[in-house]
Parts: C-alpha cells; structure tokens; sequence
C-alpha cells in the first residue's frame, strides 16, 4: 500500500485541494479517504481506467523563503492556505479520470470524504518535465570561491 510510485512521461496530473469543515481533523477523514484512494487503485488502474498513482499529503505549514515568490514569501517559515489537504493523482487521461469519477462506486466513497469537507477542488495539469536524482559516477569539481 504504501510504496514508491513510477510515473511514465506524459502522465496526467489532477491536484485536489481539500479543505475540512472547522472542528473537522484528519484523524476524522483517514478511513474515508484510504477507502476512497484504495477504490481507485483497485478498480480504475490501468487498461481498468488510466489511473497509474497517487499520493495524499497533509499541509505542513511550512513556507519556503527561498522557493517563495510575492506576497506572503517574508521567510517567516509558516505558511496558511486554504486548503488541509491535497490529493495528487496521475492518469493516462482527463478523460479516463473523469469517467472513473463519475462512476458510482467513487462517488460513494468521495461522498463520504466530501461529508467532512467544506469545499474540493481538483486543477489538472499536463507533465512537461520529470527527472531523478542520479548518483554521479565521478567525483563533482566545485569551482573555487
């Protein structure tokens, strides 16, 4: 279940920003959203329905002074949002993505996590780069200061 993930160029990605009602925590929303992630491993991955990963992350409150442009950047190391939480999926298609989210089996299990929440919003994106780290095979030349 839980595991690295592989992603083939090209992939799909569709980012939902979940935002939990006040009071709500994330102990209150894990099962609903395991069994809903779970569902769509299951029963809509690959040649099943395009789906080929995900992850779910929780916001941290941390805010990047050095990666951090504009307004809200001061570098003071905590960060508000509006949403708690965000489900990053990747498919072959927005096509097939939305056909496994119209079915009814995800809608249920979506349902019961939407219960929690006061607003889900889900942007698609199209992959233009990727890349790993890779060890280098010589000793790296640091130039000098």
């Amino acid at each position: 279940m839980y595991g690295p993930v592989t992603i083939p160029f090209g992939a799909k990605m569709l980012f939902n920003m979940v935002k939990l009602r006040p009071g709500v925590t994330i102990d209150d929303v894990e099962l609903a959203l395991a069994e809903m992630c779970n569902v769509v491993k299951e029963n809509y991955g690959g040649s099943r329905g395009g789906f080929f990963a995900g992850q779910v992350f929780r916001l941290a409150g941390f805010l990047s002074a050095e990666g951090s442009l504009g307004g809200g950047s001061s570098g003071s190391g905590s960060a508000t949002a509006d949403h708690d939480l965000v489900i990053v999926t990747y498919w072959r298609s927005f096509e097939e993505h939305e056909r496994s989210h119209a079915d009814a089996l995800f809608r249920a299990k979506f349902g019961a996590l939407a219960a929690h929440c006061t607003e889900s919003r889900e942007l698609g994106y199209d992959m233009m780069w990727q890349g790993a780290y890779e060890e280098p095979k010589a000793p790296v030349q640091r130039a000098l200061a």
